[in-house]
């Protein structure tokens, strides 16, 4: 039988451990994104190029990290495989190693359960640090990627549906601007400005104060209460213009 490790051996083991110990100061913004989701998507022959399932279930891994996961996200907002959450209050003492393993694993967790997946799927996580006053140039910034996200996806949608081979739809699509992708969408009859404007703008996932029925334990009375419910928000404004601005100052004040 094996004998135990001595002293010694475990503070030799301990010591080859890889550890950074950074850690961060809130609040900060951790973001999220899937690995190597096309080919996970593209098994699932999900819609293209959304997928209603897809989108509720990214919700819902959302939802999860409020209800779920011992953190206190003020907001997650997500497009496409990505989210990314605002948190003013860090667990484990802001360690980014722990942080960024845990909120990646439950993230993972969460979209397996979500989709009744038979294969596992993974996601990464970085944190960044940022003030109050960067939220929404942040977020700004993520929504632009969303619309080209968009773009993009009617294009290469599109085409596909045409019968062109995917390598022959990047080789069309190499290069193109804005404008050009929209036109290839104009000609096969889709405007994009008419799309669902989850799709163009993503989706926000926050605590709002709502009115409530409820009942007096004591009385048995109906009453009316107030509750912090999780709500799902799919009709953004434009984070870059004023009142996409005030939005997200609401959110976190």
């Amino acid at each position: 039988m094996r004998e135990c490790p001595s002293g010694e051996e475990r503070g030799f083991v301990k010591d080859r451990e890889i550890y950074a110990g950074i850690r961060a100061v809130p609040p900060v913004i951790i973001r999220l994104d899937g690995r190597a989701f096309h080919s996970f998507l593209a098994d699932l022959s999900l819609k293209r190029p959304y997928d209603e399932r897809f989108a509720a279930a990214m919700v819902s891994v959302c939802t999860a990290f409020f209800y779920h996961s011992g953190l206190s996200p003020l907001l997650a907002y997500t497009f496409s495989d990505e989210i990314s959450m605002y948190l003013r209050e860090l667990p484990f003492e802001g360690r980014v190693e722990k942080m960024v393993s845990v909120v990646a694993s439950f993230a993972s967790s969460s979209l397996t359960i979500a989709m009744d997946l038979d294969l596992p799927v993974a996601f990464d996580a970085r944190i960044i640090p940022v003030e109050p006053s960067h939220l929404p140039s942040y977020l700004a910034w993520r929504q632009k990627e969303a619309w080209r996200n968009h773009i993009n996806g009617y294009s290469q949608a599109l085409l596909l549906q045409e019968g062109l081979r995917p390598v022959d739809v990047q080789r069309r699509l190499n290069g193109l601007g804005a404008g050009e992708l929209h036109e290839i969408c104009f000609q096969h009859g889709v405007n994009l400005a008419g799309t669902p404007a989850w799709e163009r703008r993503g989706i926000m996932v926050y605590k709002q104060k709502r009115e409530r029925e409820g009942r007096n334990p004591v009385t048995g009375e109906t009453t009316r209460v107030i509750r912090n419910m999780v709500v799902e928000d799919r009709d953004l404004p434009l984070f870059s213009r004023p009142d996409g601005e005030a939005f997200i100052s609401g959110l976190i004040c």
